[in-house]
């Protein structure tokens, strides 16, 4: 199902794995809003395999959420292919994070410490491909970029010759912050290998996506931030729509999620159309009673 959307689309259009944010509800409502594929949050592999209640709390999903990559950390390809026989049945594809730069994951062996550890990428994939044979399910990274570039060619394409599905580039290093985004160097890698190719950073409007293609031919664009900001993106609104608002709070209505991640999504949607005032206020509110009444006020003015 994955590669097909590859095959069948010019640009497929993602929802990045983000801890806390990219779960189930979201990534529903990203879904009306014309995005093509999402990833789960970064998933602790080890704890994942040991402790069934937290695989029930990491992990849930259902028939509308398709098609589904589910993302791994993992500093050993036994602790990644187990995690991954758990969930193939309930998912298209896993993915392994080789991009994350915080010091407490490199510190584990997790994250982007991992593009430095080419032969540990090819266990882990000829690992899962042994476990899970099926054509169907894919097998993928997620990477940000070596200082010198030339190293990360040279891992993608060592990756991509144990059985690599498709790859995802940061286009960025892990010192990098707020850098621009290094399109050279995602288009370089795109024109060394031969599985799709995903750019991520600085995606935040359709207009972005578009232009990231046209700069570096990749098959597929996943965006972070700018989705959280605007999940209605990929369909080409410039702001969240007041639609967009509303099934969202209908959503988590239904699902039962957490007050701080219903109250923090709707933070995220309509930051930049309230003043600094009404942000503060509606940032402090503690209850979903106070979050809905507010928002019925805000969204009468807004229409």
């Amino acid at each position: 199902m994955v590669l097909q959307l590859f095959e069948d689309n010019n640009l497929v259009k993602i929802c990045a794995p983000m801890v806390r944010y990219s779960k189930l509800p979201f990534r529903l409502l990203v879904r009306k809003y014309g995005c093509d594929l999402a990833f789960t949050p970064m998933i602790i592999s080890d704890s994942f395999i040991q402790a069934p209640k937290a695989r029930d709390i990491e992990f849930t999903t259902c028939d509308a959420d398709q098609p589904l990559i589910v993302q791994f950390a993992a500093h050993n390809a036994t602790d990644f292919a187990t995690a991954s026989e758990l969930v193939a049945k309930n998912c298209n594809g896993v993915d392994l994070n080789c991009g994350c730069p915080q010091k407490w994951a490199m510190q584990q062996g997790y994250g982007a410490c991992l593009i430095n550890k080419p032969e540990l990428l090819r266990d882990v994939v000829l690992q899962t491909r042994n476990r899970i044979p099926s054509n169907d399910f894919t097998v993928s990274i997620k990477i940000r970029l070596h200082s010198d570039v030339r190293k990360t060619v040279e891992l993608c394409q060592q990756v991509e010759a144990a059985g690599l599905s498709f790859l995802t580039v940061h286009g960025r290093t892990k010192d990098q912050r707020s850098d621009p985004v290094n399109l050279e160097a995602v288009k370089l890698i795109k024109e060394s290998v031969r599985v799709p190719v995903i750019a991520n950073g600085d995606i935040c409007s359709i207009q972005d996506a578009e232009h990231v293609q046209r700069e570096t031919c990749v098959n597929g664009v996943m965006a972070a931030r700018g989705i959280l900001e605007n999940p209605a993106m990929f369909a080409g609104f410039s702001e969240t729509p007041i639609e967009c608002i509303k099934d969202w709070i209908k959503l988590a209505l239904e699902t039962g999620v957490s007050f701080t991640h219903f109250h923090h999504h709707l933070i995220y949607m309509c930051e930049k159309n309230m003043s600094r005032v009404d942000r503060r206020y509606f940032n402090a509110l503690s209850s979903t009673t106070a979050v809905i009444d507010y928002m019925d006020n805000y969204l009468s003015l807004c229409e």
